[in-house]
């Protein structure tokens, strides 16, 4: 029997997203029941504590989103709101991220968003207010990106809550405004963390094997960097080598349409959400972000998801997991062993390594598009430390892969820092020109028609299995005897632009790779499974491989088939009360056997796959090198 979570909670006081003590009203913004044009960015909530509401609209002002307060005591009350200045890394002026507080309609005169350096509370001002119900709205002035994470309403002025994540988690909780405990969500055989293509498949091949299973994607819509949130097309070339079955599961829910920043139709997300909701026996956890884990040893016992609206956490317990975030978050919190950065020439003796071992990764992507307008349009004067001119503005009407940020900063800590670059880059290129630039009449009836708000991240850590893909691996064809799905894409690592480097020297944003050809590999089992947590798999971005083999092996469509494996595993784990290792050790010719079956379905006719280069146009038959 499938099982689905409902986004928002019967709860009365999570539906408003207010929460009244003693010491006043704690209202968290993304759990507004009217989100008008606001968005829900949880991408940043294990740095600060929670997600926040964005107003992403690309240069025009977004509509309203508002809750009901119940207000217990009539007279004054003072305002504060958790904000900050986004641009505040490359500029001491004030940021275009302006928005105000409305109390009943009206606004109130303090413009929020525009002034910190952090994430701090600002005072918005004070309101005298009648027992009873009121209306409170966050309202746009200026569609560039302003943020809120939370209201506070006082009847003191000067009493704020801290600012820190663990003393504002504690405060949250003091003042109700999150559970004290989680409820529970349910026991498994297999419990996904991850609702990207690879953990799609993770779980709906455990789930096709005999298994129940919990899929948890802290999104609305599931697919990772193929979803139409990012809109990164499908990569990569499967259904090869001894397992030719691994990968068909991909003719169930891949797109028709390859490229990268089309519309978000291309990307056919319905197609994956019935992929996941139809199957039986498995759970899903939409917009649950995995907390906090529970350990048992060396084992992980249990997990607290919470839902990045409503804020309420659940408790999954389960003898299995896999971590399919890519970021590694389930293994990081589980204490399992990880790397990040490039490894030196000489600790794995690969050729295409640095010299010298340092953190630099490869890049995430705001991808953007314009539209052809059917009059002039503007759009407004937006410069704040980055500046554009005749000769190092990007004279283009999009940007895709290329548009890469961050590569010289943390994937993790630094990552709204790295996002937020990507945005400012692309607002300050595109006003310059529509606004400056000699040729500026090429782009009078254009405007932007999308610009992503949520990165799409390419490397951070890695988790370490009891193997460790390398370079030797590859160029020498080593023999694995648990060699599993087979890869052809080549070593494809990004570095800065030297372009862009000479034109924004340490301030890159556009990127470049090299293509290293390799003859097709197959990947060690080993690779997908913590050689530290027991009980913990792997799959997608974040396996067991060093840097430079994760320039092969980190498209989705290998992705794809390191869930499927995965799964299959996970099933024989159940079946023989093994662990992941223990599959290795005890269970090789049960997961050979599995593989060489595949777990695509066979029920129905399956469409011609359809392989992507580079580009993401349809690779030619002459570019599928075997």
């Amino acid at each position: 029997m499938k099982r689905f979570i409902l986004i928002l909670s019967a709860l009365g006081w999570l539906l408003s997203g207010v929460e009244a003590s003693a010491q006043g009203i704690f209202l968290e913004t993304e759990n507004f029941p009217v989100k008008g044009g606001w968005q829900v960015d949880q991408q940043f909530m294990d740095l600060m504590g929670s997600p926040y509401l964005i107003a992403h609209g690309m240069g025009v002002p977004v509509e309203d989103a508002s809750t009901t307060v119940d207000i217990p005591e009539a007279g004054t009350w003072h305002i504060y709101v958790r904000t900050f200045n986004w641009t505040s890394p490359w500029t001491s002026a004030e940021g275009p991220g302006a928005f105000k507080i409305k109390v009943q309609g009206k606004a109130l005169k303090t413009v929020l968003g525009t002034k910190g350096d952090k994430w701090d509370w600002q005072y918005a001002g004070s309101v005298k207010l009648k027992a009873g119900q009121t209306t409170l709205a966050l309202s746009d002035l200026g569609g560039f990106d302003g943020r809120c994470d939370a209201i506070w309403m006082t009847r003191e002025e000067g009493n704020v809550p801290p600012v820190g994540k663990e003393a504002l988690e504690a405060f949250r909780r003091q003042v109700g405004a999150l559970p004290a405990e989680p409820s529970d969500g349910g026991e498994f055989d297999f419990v996904v963390i991850g609702g990207g293509v690879a953990g799609m498949c993770a779980a709906v091949s455990a789930a096709r094997f005999g298994c129940k299973v919990a899929l948890v994607n802290d999104r609305p819509i599931a697919g990772g960097n193929n979803s139409s949130e990012i809109r990164v097309h499908l990569g990569g070339i499967v259904e090869l080598g001894k397992y030719p079955a691994l990968g068909r599961m991909l003719r169930e829910f891949g797109h028709s349409k390859g490229g990268n920043a089309q519309p978000a139709s291309n990307y056919e997300d319905e197609k994956k959400e019935d992929f996941i909701r139809s199957q039986e026996g498995l759970t899903y956890f939409p917009c649950f972000r995995a907390v906090k884990v529970n350990m048992d040893g060396t084992k992980i016992a249990s997990v607290v998801i919470r839902n990045i609206e409503s804020g309420e956490d659940l408790l999954l317990k389960a003898p299995l997991f896999s971590d399919c975030t890519g970021d590694a978050n389930l293994g990081f919190m589980a204490g399992a062993d990880w790397m990040m950065g490039r490894e030196g020439r000489d600790e794995f003796g690969e050729p295409l390594a640095p010299e010298k071992g340092d953190k630099l990764t490869m890049g995430s992507s705001v991808q953007w598009y314009s539209v052809k307008d059917a009059k002039k349009s503007t759009f407004p004067e937006f410069q704040y430390g980055v500046e554009f001119s005749e000769t190092n503005s990007e004279k283009v009407t999009m940007g895709e892969w290329t548009w890469e940020t961050g590569m010289n900063y943390d994937q993790i800590y630094d990552f709204e820092r790295i996002r937020d670059y990507g945005l400012l880059v692309v607002y300050s290129n595109w006003s310059f020109l529509k606004n400056h630039y000699s040729g500026k009449a090429e782009y009078a009836n254009r405007s932007l028609g999308w610009v992503a708000y949520v990165a799409g991240k390419r490397e951070s850590r890695r988790l370490v299995g009891d193997y460790i893909l390398k370079q030797d691996d590859v160029d020498k064809q080593v023999f694995h005897e648990d060699a599993s799905f087979t890869i052809n894409w080549h070593f494809d690592l990004h570095f800065p632009d030297p372009a862009n480097t000479a034109n924004f020297p340490d301030s890159e944003f556009k990127a470049a790779t090299k293509s290293n050809p390799i003859y097709p590999y197959a990947v060690p089992y080993r690779c997908l499974y913590s050689r530290n947590v027991d009980n913990m798999f792997m799959a997608g971005r974040d396996i067991s491989t060093t840097h430079v083999t994760l320039g092969s092996t980190r498209l989705m469509r290998t992705g794809a088939m390191m869930g499927e494996v995965v799964g299959m595993a996970a099933s024989i784990c159940k079946e023989k009360g093994t662990t992941p290792r223990g599959v290795y050790q005890h269970y090789l010719p049960e997961l050979k056997a599995l593989m060489t079956k595949g777990a695509a379905r066979t029920d129905i006719k399956l469409p011609d796959n359809q392989h992507f280069n580079e580009g993401g146009h349809l690779a030619k038959p002459k570019d599928i090198i075997f």
